[in-house]
């Protein structure tokens, strides 16, 4: 629930109750909203794509600044370092407010207490992908690739900890196989690699390979979800394919340092939520693959302490140990 704050005049003729919204905070300065991966990737997508979207409300520029690197924990730090004062925002995800929490030894920062909630986004459903000269039309395919050369096959993630990470390691789990890590700082260079035939096999966020798939640069041959997705209607999920318990989604949201005023969180928080809410920003971001579910901080909040909850667990069943 959004809260006001009303402020005593001290004038006997103040009103009691001022008209809603009527001291609504007004950035002085260009916003800065910090993605901590490269331009490109999806998540930068679709803070671009909001960033232009609020900035005529809050009449200032909202710009989208990219801050790359540990495990997308630099820009982070940065964000959760910075004056709260409503200038520094970030909109992360399940990595960067959550896995390096128990993946990264010293990330610099705690992904709960030095951040506030200011909306929910939605979450990146996973689907694997390999390089089109793999013969691997299936994940049964791949799996018994695999299974004939232990180490051999390699594959990509976004990152120690990312979701397609940490997915890719329970599905691991699951399957008896073994393939060999390789992490990239975001989602670019991993698809450019993917198409290069660098890498073999990648179990990516569906926006970060969507228009690869479809242009025909590389095969996708899974879902890491319960259904299909009406994007990709020929795609059979895992368990259509015999592979149960590796299902695993990555969520989004946007954060403010904590210690930044209610009542300017209040007003970034109902301008993301109003943007995440008008047609033409939500199908700009459906076209994506990202699946838009917003949440208002109070009902965020609880859901990434639980999210940090379930990907401890997914690590831990994975035998994943943190990074020095």
């Amino acid at each position: 629930m959004l809260t006001r704050r009303v402020f005593a005049t001290g004038l006997a003729t103040a009103p009691l109750v001022q008209p809603a919204f009527a001291a609504d905070w007004v950035p002085a300065q260009p916003i800065r909203m910090v993605v901590a991966y490269p331009a490109g990737g999806p998540t930068d997508v679709i803070a671009r794509i909001v960033a232009a979207d609020i900035a005529e409300a809050l009449q200032q520029q909202v710009i989208v600044d990219n801050v790359s690197g540990g495990a997308g924990a630099i820009g982070t730090r940065a964000v959760a370092k910075a004056k709260p004062d409503g200038l520094t925002i970030t909109f992360g995800n399940n990595q960067t407010h959550g896995n390096n929490m128990f993946m990264l030894k010293e990330p610099g920062y705690d992904a709960v207490k030095d951040f506030a909630p200011l909306a929910g986004a939605g979450a990146f459903e996973h689907v694997f992908v390999v390089r089109n000269d793999l013969p691997a039309h299936s994940i049964q395919d791949a799996i018994k690739l695999a299974k004939e050369k232990p180490g051999a096959l390699n594959y990509g993630s976004t990152g120690i900890g990312s979701g397609s990470h940490l997915s890719t390691e329970l599905f691991m789990a699951r399957t008896g196989i073994k393939m060999t890590h390789i992490p990239y700082r975001g989602a670019p260079p991993l698809v450019q690699d993917l198409i290069g035939g660098r890498i073999d096999i990648s179990n990516s966020t569906l926006p970060s390979v969507l228009a690869q798939i479809d242009g025909g640069k590389i095969r996708a041959i899974a879902l890491g979800s319960t259904r299909r997705n009406p994007k990709l209607p020929n795609v059979p999920t895992l368990e259509e394919q015999g592979v149960t318990g590796a299902n695993a989604s990555s969520w989004a949201g946007f954060f403010a340092p904590a210690g930044t005023p209610a009542p300017i969180l209040d007003r970034l928080s109902r301008e993301i939520l109003a943007s995440l809410a008008k047609p033409t920003v939500v199908e700009r971001i459906d076209k994506l693959g990202f699946t838009i579910e917003p949440r208002d901080p109070a009902a965020f909040r609880p859901y990434q302490i639980q999210e940090i909850a379930t990907w401890v667990q997914i690590a831990k069943d994975a035998g994943i140990q943190p990074e020095e």
